[in-house]
């Protein structure tokens, strides 16, 4: 199991759980949506499905359900501020492209 963030990636997701008061960790997980087929999902979990992973990384425990495990093996998870943005990025070697938004991506 490869999945990584990055020190600004961490605590920012510490930052989130401290704030919100409660929860398990974090979903890293996947949806059909978009022209290209996937998007990622991220949510706080408070209780686990029958079939989440928990995994610790860097200090954050992250969730995984089965069906998208497969697609996220080797993924890195990064937050970056560009000027007034800021946000999640997927460094994902799985992704064979994206559409032109970077809404979703194909495998």
């Amino acid at each position: 199991m490869a999945i990584t963030m990055t020190p600004a990636a961490s605590e920012r997701v510490k930052s989130f759980l401290k704030n919100r008061g409660k929860g398990l960790g974090l979903r890293l997980g996947l949806r059909t949506a978009g022209c290209s087929g996937m998007a990622y999902v991220l949510e706080f979990v408070d209780d686990l499905n029958d079939d989440d992973e928990m995994y610790e990384v860097e200090g954050c425990n992250i969730i995984i359900d089965a069906k998208s495990f497969i697609y996220l093996q080797g993924i890195e998870l990064d937050f970056v501020k560009e000027g007034l943005n800021e946000g999640f990025q997927f460094n994902n070697p799985n992704a064979k492209g994206e559409c032109g938004c970077g809404e979703s991506f194909t495998v």
